[in-house]
């Protein structure tokens, strides 16, 4: 390992190309422990491939993740205290839905606010 200081005071160090290869796979797997731990302490989930790709096909994220978590719209509507109207105007596309409103659907949903916009 060699030390080079730059004219703005900053150390920069080179490293032999495989022992630099090798903390990158020390990184990758770190990173791949601490997301099997976040999975299995319940703080992360996996998503199926079939819900992925419908979010990347373009549906309404709201419906694919209530038939993901199996509710009915009438449920889903009931805990996040909207009418079933409502919900399905969201889930067509024909009303964005409120800020608000969408934070109960999210936590209803167990997902992210960002996930359903």
């Amino acid at each position: 390992m060699q030390k080079i200081t730059t004219p703005k005071g900053e150390t920069l160090v080179i490293l032999p190309l495989e022992e630099y290869k090798r903390l990158i796979d020390d990184m990758d797997i770190a990173s791949a422990d601490r997301v099997r731990r976040n999975i299995a302490e319940g703080l992360d989930e996996m998503v199926p491939a079939d819900i992925v790709d419908r979010l990347l096909d373009g549906e309404n994220p709201v419906r694919v993740w209530r038939d993901h978590r199996q509710l009915s719209a009438q449920t889903l509507a009931k805990n996040a205290g909207i009418s079933a109207a409502y919900l399905s105007e969201i889930e067509r596309g024909r009303k964005e839905g409120s800020v608000s409103v969408l934070k109960r659907i999210a936590e209803v949903l167990s997902v992210d606010l960002e996930d359903l916009v």
